[in-house]
């Protein structure tokens, strides 16, 4: 199920369809060699790969909110960057803008 072509969920929803055939037909395919075992073993990963997918798509989420924030942030933080630079040049002599991180000529 390593298919990197196919989305999780549509993994996930591929080996449900499976699971649930297997568990119909689970006498027609022991004579070819399924077992309980191995269909308890693919719910068990399937029931863990919705898991995992659930908390991915959660620290998703999380990741995008925390990205907004530091947008904000960052966007208050350059306008107190270019206020500060207006005053900067306005008020002190050219030579003395590196102390402030200044590098602009006027």
């Amino acid at each position: 199920m390593a298919n990197k072509s196919k989305s999780y969920a549509k993994q996930i929803d591929d080996a449900q369809v499976m699971l649930a055939g297997l568990k119909s037909n689970i006498d027609a395919l022991a004579k070819r060699g399924m077992t309980a075992e191995f269909v308890a073993n693919l719910e068990t990963g399937t029931a863990n790969a919705i898991a995992q997918n659930n908390a991915q798509e959660k620290l998703k989420a999380d990741l995008k909110m925390a990205t907004a924030s530091l947008d904000a942030t960052l966007a208050t933080i350059q306008k107190a960057m270019s206020e500060a630079t207006k005053v900067v040049k306005l008020e002190l002599p050219q030579p003395q803008w590196k102390e402030f991180g200044i590098h602009a000529k006027k």
